[in-house]
């Protein structure tokens, strides 16, 4: 009788871990009303006005967008849909859609799971869901959805590299576009918080509900197969997950398809899940960048700014390429000397002879180093608030998690080629920025409201310990704060899924993520993808700042943002800008009469994009000047000038302008990079001041105030929205 029992409790733990007894995710419907005309043309109407008060009337538009969105059928997303990290529930992609047009009020959005998750049925929901989408629009244009993916590459080394990129279609229909997407090989953080078969039975049995769901998640995911290599990709299976390890494999990839298509870089300075001593250096060499489609690059998002270049590294490498952990420079404490400084201080107060804690505290930098993005481990029993700001950028605005400034938008925009014969290559893209958001909430930066949902942090509750086998996917392995360090391979047996990122210290630096912006010629997908091509876009942190900056030619032309040219005369620039609209609060009647009042609640938390006529005012215009290296080896550093000029502005609510002209380009004989920051003035931001640091009188941060994933707490503090111009590069005849 035992038997028979354990066999069939066996059988159901089996069944369940198969997911028979859930739900599959499926594409949901969007509701069925578009923004109305009204509503278009009176912000048309708006903006208009704006432009006029600046001098601004070329006949565009500037149209709003996020280019960077996921939704449950992305495994991450999946996971914070769960209970046991205060999960909401499923967010499929009619939600996005949704969102984006009845919370977000957005221009135009895309929809970019990680193609690693992505099963036949998935992607071809996901196609269905972007026409839905669209179709609600009609011949209003009300919103353009972009049909998109991530290649969510995360190598393990500096060396194999590469980073996440959203690879965005122009087209939507069958026949141009791709039967699959292309994922990366080796996807590493695609498949945070799996179990096996048998716990997972085990846990949907236990705990019922979207657990039974999750099983049948997984199932699916783990049911897709890999495709053949060296077959076209046209002759491939369709139920098959198409992957490549490189760049320069994936741009084979797309000009094998043809068909129109962007790829964009995100998060390039994002430690969380970039190596030290990773750079980009290799990205301009091998194939590994297309100029054609790879012209826009994230430079912020809900995961940080990724924008300036800082001389100091995580790791430093020696002549024969060993890692050695640097000493602390000025703003920046490295994490591996951090865990020594830890590891030393135990040491000492158990009163063991400092010789001997000096050399604990060597050995732990060691094994700290070893561990590389999980070198925490390595130090056994700390707390997040241990740490204090080691790893971080101390002087950066809402800096990403363990900055790596060698993978900076500066620092790319800086970089030369000069392996091949005649002009350098280089890299030429505009910059923009998005949301990651991973609930589908498209364009969350709107407000500065819900932590949870419109930032990535888990704050709408502790993590729930009794929660047996799945606790151990989010809560650290419990461990003695020893006066020592343990091995790394110790130390990774027993961590799994996200205990082997910092991810309660990564909360802290989550925010509501930003856009982007086109100068448009319509409303419709052909004008917004032409403003894309020409790199005619900026970002903004979330307030839709209006931005004009543009080089002013001898024969009276104007070439915009994103342009490229010759010149022999010194240039001559001007920028414009106008603060975002004042917003209210609650939602506009037209989102509550579209959506209903429940899923107002429960999509756009009750809180919408809903302006008032009155513009916040600026407070200054930033230039950055940026003379690309010219040689193999120039010290970056000395390229990037940041900021080379600052105009201030009078805090007129009708804009602000600058006129300026660089004297020293023409005697300079190299080329140069010109951009602007336009910043409006300090209103409070959700972790804009991350860890919060309490500092001696040297600056020295002494105590931290982390954000915890299991806090109610919105962690406001003062910070300054801006928004990026794109580029201007000119070269010398």
């Amino acid at each position: 009788m035992v038997l028979l029992l354990f066999a069939g409790l066996l059988v159901a733990v089996v069944v369940a871990g198969r997911g028979t007894f859930g739900t599959v995710e499926d594409r949901g419907t969007p509701a069925g009303n578009a923004r109305s005309p009204e509503s278009l043309r009176e912000g048309e109407r708006t903006q208009a006005a704006a432009a006029r008060a600046v001098g601004r009337e070329d006949g565009r538009q500037i149209l709003f967008g996020d280019l960077h969105v996921h939704t449950t059928f992305s495994a991450d997303a999946f996971t914070f849909s769960l209970p046991m990290v205060g999960g909401e529930g499923g967010h499929p992609p009619s939600d996005a859609c949704d969102f984006a047009r009845h919370c977000a009020a957005l221009d135009f959005f895309s929809i970019n799971d990680h193609a690693g998750n992505l099963s036949e049925r998935r992607w071809v929901e996901t196609v269905e869901a972007i026409r839905q989408c669209n179709a609600v629009s009609g011949a209003s244009d009300d919103l353009v959805a972009f049909l998109g993916w991530e290649w969510t590459q995360a190598g393990p080394t500096r060396e194999t590299h590469f980073g996440h990129k959203n690879v965005i279609l122009r087209d939507t229909e069958d026949g141009d576009i791709p039967t699959r997407p292309i994922a990366a090989t080796k996807n590493a953080g695609e498949n945070v918080g799996e179990l096996g078969l048998l716990p997972r039975g085990a846990a949907a049995l236990l705990m019922g509900g979207r657990f039974h769901d999750w099983a049948a998640y997984l199932t699916e995911t783990e049911a897709i197969r890999d495709c053949p290599t060296g077959v076209s990709v046209r002759d491939l299976p369709t139920d098959c997950r198409e992957a490549v390890a490189t760049p320069a494999e994936l741009f084979e990839k797309l000009d094998d398809w043809g068909y129109p298509s962007l790829v964009i870089p995100h998060g390039t300075s994002w430690g969380a899940y970039t190596p030290a001593g990773a750079s980009w250096d290799k990205q301009l060499v091998d194939g590994n960048h297309d100029p054609a489609r790879q012209t826009l690059i994230e430079v912020y998002s809900g995961h940080g700014d990724s924008e300036v270049y800082r001389d100091w590294r995580a790791v430093d490498l020696g002549p024969d390429g060993t890692v050695i952990c640097p000493s602390p420079r000025p703003n920046y404490l490295p994490s591996c000397w951090r865990a020594g400084q830890i590891i030393e201080a135990r040491c000492l107060n158990e009163g063991t002879d400092a010789t001997i804690c000096e050399e604990r505290a060597a050995l732990a930098r060691a094994r700290h180093l070893e561990g590389g993005m999980a070198g925490h481990l390595v130090v056994p029993g700390v707390l997040p608030e241990d740490w204090l700001d080691a790893g971080q950028c101390q002087d950066c605005r809402e800096p990403s998690f363990n900055y790596r400034p060698a993978s900076s938008a500066q620092y790319i925009l800086a970089l030369g080629d000069f392996s091949e014969p005649g002009p350098p290559a280089r890299f030429r893209m505009g910059l923009m920025a998005s949301s990651d958001n991973h609930f589908a909430r498209s364009g969350s930066g709107y407000k500065e409201v819900a932590r949870r949902g419109m930032t990535e942090s888990m704050a709408s509750g502790p993590v729930d310990e009794s929660l047996g086998v799945l606790s151990s996917v989010i809560l650290p392995p419990p461990s003695e704060p020893l006066p020592n360090s343990i091995p790394f391979a110790e130390a990774i047996e027993t961590a799994s899924g996200f205990q082997r990122f910092e991810a309660e210290r990564a909360s802290s630096f989550l925010i509501t993520g930003g856009l982007i912006a086109v100068h448009a010629e319509g409303r419709d997908r052909d004008a917004v993808w032409d403003g894309m091509q020409r790199r005619e876009v900026y970002g903004t942190s979330g307030p839709r700042i209006l931005l004009w900056f543009d080089w002013l030619e001898a024969d009276g032309r104007r070439l915009p943002m994103g342009s490229e040219g010759l010149s022999s005369r010194n240039p001559r620039f001007e920028v414009r800008a106008v603060g975002s609209l004042v917003q209210k609060p609650g939602c506009p009647e037209e989102s509550l009469s579209s959506l209903g009042a429940a899923d107002v609640a429960r999509l756009c938390k009750g809180e919408c994009y809903y302006p008032t006529d009155e513009r916040r005012p600026l407070s200054r215009i930033e230039v950055v000047r940026i003379r690309p290296q010219i040689k193999a080896g120039e010290p970056i550093g000395e390229l990037i000038e940041d900021p080379w000029r600052v105009f201030p502005c009078s805090g007129d609510r009708a804009g602000c302008m600058a006129t300026f002209e660089d004297p020293e380009f023409r005697e300079s004989g190299r080329e140069a990079v010109y951009y602007v920051r336009a910043f409006e003035e300090p209103m409070p931001g959700i972790n804009a001041d991350n860890l919060r640091c309490e500092r001696d009188e040297a600056g020295a941060c002494i105590h931290v105030s982390t954000c915890p994933q299991s806090t109610g707490d919105e962690c406001l503090a003062p910070h300054e929205p801006r928004a990026w111009s794109s580029p201007i590069f000119i070269s010398q005849p």
